[in-house]
This record gives C-alpha cells, structure tokens and sequence, in this order.
C-alpha cells in the first residue's frame, strides 16, 4: 500500500468503479447534523432506488456504514469550516458510498478488534464486518474519499 491508494485486497488499486446506474452527490456540515442528515439521505435514496424497504437488512447496512464513514469524516478529516462529500452511487449489485474529506494526510488504517472498554476505534470494524468491500482514494493533495460497497441483493 502506498500513502495516496489503500484499498481494499479484493480489488487491484487502480481498477476504476463501474459505471453507476444512478449517482447523487452532496454537501454536509462536518457536524453530527450533517452525519445525521446524510445517514438518512442514504437510506432514503437506497429505498427509493432499489425498490427495497427501509427496515430491509440492506438498508440498515447502509444506514451503519454512512453513519461511520460520516462520523469518522468529522471526526479525523475535517479541518474548521470544511465540509464532507457524500456520493452514492448504485453499480448493478451493490451501492457505493463515497464519504470525502478535507484531511489526505490522515489515512484509515486497517482495523484490529479494540478492548471491550474502549471509548471508540470500532467504526471501521462495523465498515469492514457490515461492507462487502471498502478502501481510501487519495487523488489530491486537499482530500481522500473512504469508500464502502453494500450488496443490494442477498446472494444465493
């Protein structure tokens, strides 16, 4: 791995997305408003774009993993009076959740299990266990985007 691309073992790093079927991109405050309002904009988008129900274990999913990936975003990326970038992006068997911030130099590291005592350090783990795929792009020197990928239908 290098500083400007982590991405996850599964795909080669400089495989680009597939052309999306549908994409919407938006602008949040980095505050836990802003988490909160993207958190639901997902899950509402999701719905509304896959024809599943919000209480579908799809939708949770996106729920967890947009709710961490914006939390993380304002916590360790933000710089005062930046905002993050949401992107969502619906490929044929999964959405893509792109979270931008405003901090290139602070890259996710992997994860390790955290003592049960822990305040916090489990919001990738719940990205890693809950995403089919996740990874960082770094492709400026102003902002890295941390990416997951939630299957829209079960396997079978």
């Amino acid at each position: 791995m290098t500083q400007h691309q982590l991405t996850d073992e599964a795909r080669p790093p400089h495989t680009p997305t597939p052309d999306p079927t549908h994409h919407l991109t938006l602008r949040f405050s980095s505050t836990r408003r802003g988490a909160r309002l993207a958190r639901r904009l997902a899950v509402q988008q999701f719905t509304e774009w896959t024809g599943l129900p919000h209480d579908s274990d799809a939708a949770r999913t996106v729920a967890l993993v947009t709710a961490e990936l914006a939390a993380n975003a304002i916590r360790h990326g933000s710089l005062p009076g930046r905002d993050f970038r949401l992107a969502l992006l619906l490929l044929p068997h999964a959405l893509r959740i792109e979270v931008t911030d405003t901090r290139p130099e602070r890259l996710p590291a992997r994860t390790t299990p955290q003592a049960v005592d822990d305040a916090s350090g489990r919001g990738l783990l719940l990205v890693q266990a809950y995403a089919d795929r996740w990874g960082c792009t770094v492709r400026d020197a102003y902002t890295k985007t941390v990416w997951a990928e939630v299957q829209t239908h079960p396997t079978g």
